[in-house]
């Protein structure tokens, strides 16, 4: 960690500023100190599919710097954040001298396999209305609620949250009113509170 410590570099990135591209060769790792980001990748029609979604603690761009393969998506801030970087050659000379370390990413990729599997499932045979429950859901396993213990702590556009469950932005908008009207959140601009947690597990159809 100290020499990693020494080695890194950090930066600041603005609110919709990207921190690496799709289609580039990475040079490196990623580490979130602060802030929210997305991971999504552009469909054959342009539209964004927003693939998963990280915070302060996670790292990115592991898998594309490992198999020395270009990046599949790119990574966006969806709030101020800061990141530090690790130069290429500074973090596969850190995996192949530190058994604990490249452990560690074998058991990063095997859960991003299980949730893109999961998501891929979900796709293909969740309702929408599920699939936006569940996606409520999942941003409050990831970034908590705010201090009244009911807001979710990230801002996501309806068109971000459309791309999370892969429908249109006018359904999404509908299926966010329809949970309104039925007491199961309450909207203050884009941010949602989370009334009632048991009927959105409910709707999510989650079995634990």
């Amino acid at each position: 960690m100290k020499e990693m410590d020494y080695k890194k570099n950090c930066t600041s990135y603005k609110k919709g500023q990207q921190i690496f591209h799709e289609n580039t060769y990475p040079f490196g790792l990623y580490c979130i100190s602060s802030g929210k980001i997305k991971i999504a990748r552009t469909g054959d029609e342009g539209k964004e599919q927003i693939i998963r979604l990280a915070k302060a603690g996670d790292i990115l761009g592991y898998r594309a710097l490992l198999s020395g393969d270009k990046y599949s998506c790119y990574a966006e801030a969806i709030e101020d954040s800061s990141l530090c970087f690790i130069p290429k050659d500074e973090f596969l000379n850190l995996v192949n001298k530190n058994a604990n370390v490249s452990i560690g990413l074998m058991k990063l990729l095997s859960e991003d396999l299980k949730v893109a599997q999961q998501k891929i499932t979900d796709l293909a045979q969740k309702p929408v209305r599920e699939r936006l429950a569940e996606a409520l859901l999942v941003l409050k396993e990831t970034y908590g609620f705010e201090g009244d213990d009911a807001t979710l702590n990230v801002v996501l556009s309806r068109e971000e949250l459309a791309n999370i469950i892969g429908t249109a932005t006018e359904t999404t908008i509908r299926l966010i009113s329809e949970f309104k009207n039925d007491g199961i959140i309450e909207l203050n601009g884009k941010k949602i509170k989370i009334i009632q947690i048991g009927k959105l597990t409910k709707i999510a159809n989650i079995h634990d």
